[in-house]
């Protein structure tokens, strides 16, 4: 099982980047840094590479509907010629809030476009022929309205590396399926091992339907592993509440929420209406509260150094058969990245 952690941007403080060193010095293998709709992920991801030697970074993830595939798989290729091969390409729809609401376009058929999407930059990298697309969500060369006529396929002038992973954000059933069949990885947002089939029996029905020869041992499963270290149980879990009451509350509209979904399908049906309610009231606190300390342990690592160690025997168990690939730490410590590190490394 391999390590990552996750890094947040803070326009204060910038990125800390004695804490990616020390995941490199530790032996982790990856950085993710995400966007929602404040700073970018390509921006730190650049920024880490270029004061790095071997630990890798991706895009956790580039928002499609604010990049042409196009442009993707110019920064894909600028970065990984520039790392010497160290960037991962994680892509996303996002949600219609933040589609409509933020970039101003459509937000269209989320698994179509991922197809799509992927299936574009794909050929750019591979270099086999000039880009043409005819899709639903792309038209390469474009010939609709406004068109000139002059567009004609085009070859990259670079040679991209036809074996990038390219990740997906996915954690519904039909998003996790379309990652087995047109992705290498996907980044759950969190994640039970002793639930591990409501995200792995999606995708491995992904990688038998895409067939080819490819089976779960060449995809990585990648969950968001929210990690607090302390002695005070009660104060770590209450560290991680207030992003699970945002997402499971607020993070989309009443009727779509995949966050608050996939928390009901985890078990917590009453407590997910409740956190929604509760969120969407304007009640943030109480609505923090009414996350359970038992969804928060099964799907974290809170707690004293012994209780994260002991937790985390459940991930390695369903490392074993390829249900998890690599557990990205969300929030970690240097202290914590160190404590995982000595139990999995």
């Amino acid at each position: 099982m391999r390590l990552a952690m996750t890094l947040r941007v803070s326009p204060g403080s910038g990125v800390d980047m004695k804490t990616v060193w020390e995941a490199e010095r530790l032996g982790y293998e990856t950085v993710w840094c995400g966007e929602a709709y404040g700073t970018d992920a390509v921006t730190p991801v650049a920024w880490i590479l270029a004061q790095t030697t071997k630990i890798k970074a991706g895009t956790s993830i580039m928002q499609m509907p604010a990049r042409t595939p196009a442009c993707a798989a110019m920064t894909a290729m600028t970065l990984q010629a520039l790392s010497g091969g160290r960037f991962l390409c994680g892509i996303g729809p996002s949600g219609p809030q933040v589609v409509e609401g933020w970039h101003g376009v459509p937000f269209g058929k989320p698994l179509v476009r991922t197809r799509e999407y992927i299936g574009i930059i794909r050929q750019i990298l591979e270099r086999k022929a000039p880009l043409e697309h005819h899709g639903e969500h792309y038209q390469i060369p474009y010939t609709g309205p406004g068109a000139t006529g002059l567009g004609k396929p085009l070859r990259s002038i670079i040679h991209g590396d036809p074996n990038l992973k390219i990740y997906t954000a996915a954690f519904t059933p039909a998003g996790l399926r379309t990652a087995g069949e047109v992705a290498d990885g996907v980044l759950p947002f969190f994640m039970s091992p002793e639930k591990s089939s409501l995200i792995t029996a999606p995708v491995f029905e992904g990688i038998a339907e895409a067939g080819g020869g490819r089976t779960p041992a060449d995809f990585d499963i990648a969950p968001y592993v929210r990690t607090t270290l302390g002695d005070d149980l009660a104060a770590c879990r209450d560290a991680i509440r207030p992003q699970l009451a945002l997402y499971i509350g607020g993070m989309g509209a009443r009727s779509r929420n995949y966050y608050n979904d996939l928390t009901k399908r985890l078990g917590y049906e009453a407590a997910a209406v409740k956190i929604q309610d509760l969120y969407l009231a304007g009640r943030r606190k109480e609505a923090e509260a009414a996350v359970p300390d038992a969804l928060i342990d099964e799907i974290s690592l809170v707690g004293p150094k012994e209780r994260i160690k002991e937790r985390l025997a459940a991930w390695k168990e369903i490392a074993t058969d390829h249900r998890v690939g690599s557990l990205v730490l969300a929030g970690a410590t240097r202290e914590a990245l160190r404590v995982v590190a000595e139990t999995v490394l």
